[in-house]
């Protein structure tokens, strides 16, 4: 038997997160304390939609969740196939129940979970005006990152692309990879010739050049591009398998982006990575927005996939008020210390 209880929490960013659809001053998140009520072991998990962009996000967010969390806790199991239209909701469970069955935060055993490597990442640069971009990419090059990825499209694009110019002045594309994230900021009718211009940069991608749900857009974006482009929000929404093969078959990316709080948890990634692969498309990962409890579950995951190129893992410690995790970034990798003591959750998390 067990028993699960809600605890909702605002979060508070350390500097505002700009993007293409505003500006995050706070994070609304529900923290699932999961307890078997024989052993008394528990676990952990975190539902953390993004305000009007998950598809999940709904009026009667915390009543659903409520109903959900009764079901699964009186059930004993997760309903996957119940909970594709709730994929933050599905990922908290799992998160829940994966913190309960490993009795600790290492959810899989790796070298990640061991303390014995870390997972290689991108450096972000949000969105702000011009002098606030500059500042944030020279910290992220004096850190040591290898990847930086820059958010576009919330300035001039001759800015933006002054910006990427700097870059390139001081680190070679050997020295440095360059993505960008258009968070679909660009109109069908000039996404070409700004990708031709973003091309004298040598750029590794560009995610979401167009907004979702113009397929045959970027079906023929991704033709004709010169750089390779990932798609990021066109997967929101598209949780139904026959609907996944339906999307990759008709755009043909080069890659994905897999967010487990808006691509259908992690049962639900894992099927976008098998169909991908099949397909010959790439992927990496990327944390949303979540505090330390769901970055920690994506990185656990992220770690069993064995990644080599740098994945998008340093958003989880952009909050004042995180919770106290084992997990840092050093140079430009998570590192996962499991000797550091954690929170003993079931009293904290009564606290908070």
């Amino acid at each position: 038997m067990y028993t699960l209880k809600i605890i909702p929490r605002t979060l508070h960013f350390k500097q505002p997160a700009g993007t293409s659809r505003g500006v995050y001053h706070t994070r609304q998140v529900w923290y699932l304390l999961l307890t078997d009520t024989e052993t008394g072991q528990y676990g952990v998990g975190e539902c953390a939609p993004l305000p009007a962009l998950s598809c999940d996000d709904l009026p009667d967010y915390p009543r659903l969740l409520a109903e959900i969390c009764e079901k699964t806790a009186a059930n004993g199991y997760i309903d996957y196939e119940g909970l594709r239209p709730y994929p933050s909701i599905l990922f908290g469970l799992e998160t829940a129940f994966a913190h309960l069955q490993a009795n600790s935060l290492q959810f899989w055993d790796t070298p990640f979970s061991r303390g014995e490597q870390g997972i290689p990442i991108n450096g972000l640069i949000w969105m702000g005006n011009f002098d606030e971009m500059y500042r944030r990419i020279e910290e992220k090059m004096k850190a040591g990152f290898r990847c930086i990825k820059v958010k576009i499209g919330a300035i001039e694009f001759e800015r933006e692309l002054e910006l990427l110019a700097h870059i390139r002045r001081h680190f070679s594309a050997a020295d440095i990879e360059l993505r960008v994230d258009a968070n679909g900021a660009f109109s069908p009718e000039d996404a070409l010739r700004k990708l031709t211009q973003l091309n004298e940069f040598q750029l590794h991608s560009i995610e979401q050049p167009v907004r979702a749900g113009q397929w045959e857009v970027m079906k023929e974006l991704c033709a004709t591009s010169p750089f390779p482009i990932a798609l990021d929000e066109e997967l929101i929404g598209v949780n139904e398998t026959e609907r996944k093969i339906q999307l990759l078959d008709t755009i043909r990316p080069q890659y994905i982006i897999l967010k487990p709080s808006l691509h259908g948890g992690i049962q639900g990634s894992k099927e976008w990575i098998t169909l991908a692969q099949e397909r010959g498309i790439g992927y990496w990962v990327t944390s949303a927005l979540e505090s330390n409890i769901g970055l920690n579950a994506i990185a656990q995951w992220c770690a069993t996939l064995q990644p080599k190129m740098p994945q998008g893992l340093g958003t989880g410690m952009l909050f004042t008020d995180n919770i106290d995790y084992p997990l840092h970034i050093e140079g430009d990798c998570l590192w996962f210390h499991p000797e550091e003591k954690i929170p003993d959750f079931p009293t904290y998390l009564q606290t908070i």
